[in-house]
């Protein structure tokens, strides 16, 4: 089983990572998103997914399963679980996510708009 790597706040690059982040609309709203992430829910308001609508719209923004991207949420809990997903079973060999998600980047005076 592979790894899935963790990005520090500080080792993200807005300007050339892609930056896809799962929350939910309400929390894009609450705190804002990383400058140049792309939203795409992965659980709705219940807890509830739809794999393969999701794995299709990804699928426009990350278009090989060698291509480097990073996963965002709240915590990095919901990222975990995916990006091994994505890993693991499909085989993403670049797959990461925010270390903390976006509660350490707001801790550490990161931006968002």
């Amino acid at each position: 089983m592979n790894r899935l790597k963790l990005v520090h706040p500080d080792d993200l690059d807005i300007k050339n990572d892609i930056i896809i982040d799962i929350r939910r609309e309400s929390e894009f709203i609450e705190t804002g998103i990383i400058k140049n992430s792309i939203k795409l829910t992965f659980f709705d308001d219940y807890g509830q997914y739809d794999l393969l609508s999701w794995i299709k719209e990804f699928k426009k923004h990350v278009t090989s399963q060698e291509q480097k991207f990073v996963l965002v949420c709240a915590h990095a809990q919901r990222t975990d679980m995916l990006g091994n997903y994505l890993l693991n079973e499909l085989e993403y060999k670049n797959t990461s996510h925010l270390e903390g998600g976006i509660s350490l980047w707001l801790r550490l005076n990161k931006k968002t708009v």
